[in-house]
């Protein structure tokens, strides 16, 4: 096995980020200590933008959704790379942050520790280590993308890709948790608000009168009756229901949310039709002589694509992990991430992680800290050697 990285350089910086493990804790955790739920990432958007100007990068940029760009200049423009972390996290701007070491068990617990703080803490890391070298075989961007999590439904990485799309030739996207991990396939997604107004009344006055919630009960009965094939493998899920006023109200009006999600956009798309369908059933003149209205509005489109296991870009991968130390299961794998967006529209990416973790999404969050050096040598060789293989130093990693 040849090694990735020729530039002795390059070589040198990989080495010693094995040094760097305190800084690249102390980074996570001053990235996690600033709160960024979904569609409120403006503070953490500041206080990124204020770190990559201070490494003097250029183009650094943020945008109304608070994307940060900023460019590591190449020796040639194009077909430039793309590294991203989202900063977007699923929990309220109230939350307590508090970070809590577990020192025996050798983690680091707080909300959005992995998901996204380590992600965006390598994004920073990398853009401290190659502004600190020669410059890359071709233009390296940076993105610290908005809007990732939930209803967020990718709208961050929907525009850094608009803006950067003529000129990308492959992209790396970065998660905290999931070191050994691979994500090459992007899983198509569609969800739904299915709201149901109707005339209500007094439970006991009005009785007879046609409820909202009932309504939308029948509906929701309907819909988990709803067939899909075992492969490709296919889903639905109602993950809310809310409506009414009180106990004794004939509700007026009532909503559900809906995720659907197919391995295969033909399936995707049938198992879209079968839902709507199902809600057809209440938009008939029976339904609306009684006043009832059945509406319905697409509240997430995540599109699907993919690359091969072949494909330069994940052998790569695959290489730089054993490179770099990693000894366990290297996992190929179908994921929902912002890697959808380029793979949708033919761009080559994978999603990536920098160091192990667990109970996404929850108050018990954690990460492995020991990890992070590894997981940043592992980010910076596989960098720069997507950096050469885009500007035609040689197409083959092993």
């Amino acid at each position: 096995m040849h090694h990735m990285l020729k530039e002795p350089a390059v070589r040198a910086a990989v080495e010693a980020l094995a040094r760097r493990l305190d800084a690249l804790t102390q980074l996570c955790i001053q990235i996690q200590q600033i709160p960024a739920p979904t569609g409120q990432e403006e503070g953490r958007a500041i206080w990124i933008e204020a770190r990559l100007r201070a490494l003097g990068l250029a183009d650094v940029s943020r945008d109304e959704l608070h994307n940060v760009l900023a460019r590591v200049p190449g020796r040639a423009a194009r077909p430039a790379l793309l590294v991203s972390a989202h900063t977007d996290t699923v929990f309220a701007m109230d939350t307590d942050l508090t970070v809590h070491p577990d020192l025996q068990a050798g983690r680091l617990y707080g909300p959005g520790i992995g998901d996204n703080s380590a992600g965006v803490a390598a994004l920073l890391a990398l853009a401290q280590e190659l502004a600190a070298l020669p410059p890359p075989p071709v233009d390296i961007w940076l993105a610290a993308n908005s809007s990732e999590e939930g209803l967020g439904d990718l709208r961050g990485m929907r525009a850094v890709v608009d803006r950067l799309q003529d000129r990308l030739g492959a992209c790396l996207v970065l998660e905290g948790m999931g070191l050994g991990r691979i994500v090459h396939r992007a899983l198509g997604s569609r969800r739904f608000r299915i709201r149901v107004t109707a005339p209500g009344g007094h439970s006991w006055s009005d009785f007879g009168a046609a409820s909202a919630v009932h309504v939308l009960a029948h509906i929701a009965a309907d819909l988990t009756r709803m067939r899909v094939p075992i492969a490709p493998r296919t889903t639905f899920n109602i993950g809310r229901m809310a409506g009414g006023t009180s106990v004794n109200t004939i509700a007026q009006h009532a909503a559900l949310e809906l995720d659907i999600r197919s391995e295969a956009t033909v399936t995707l798309e049938a198992t879209v039709e079968q839902a709507l369908e199902i809600v057809r059933r209440y938009q008939t003149p029976r339904w609306q002589r009684r006043q009832v209205q059945v509406a319905v509005e697409t509240i997430g489109d995540r599109p699907t694509g993919e690359i091969p296991a072949e494909h330069p870009l994940v052998v790569a991968a695959t290489q730089a992990l054993r490179q770099t130390g990693h000894g366990g299961r290297v996992d190929l794998r179908m994921s929902s991430t912002d890697a959808n967006i380029p793979l949708s529209r033919g761009i080559p990416a994978i999603c990536v992680g920098v160091t192990e973790g667990g109970n996404a999404h929850r108050l018990e969050e954690w990460i492995d800290p020991a990890l992070l050096p590894r997981g940043m040598q592992y980010l910076l060789t596989l960098t720069w050697w997507a950096a050469g293989w885009l500007g035609g130093e040689g197409t083959s990693p092993g």
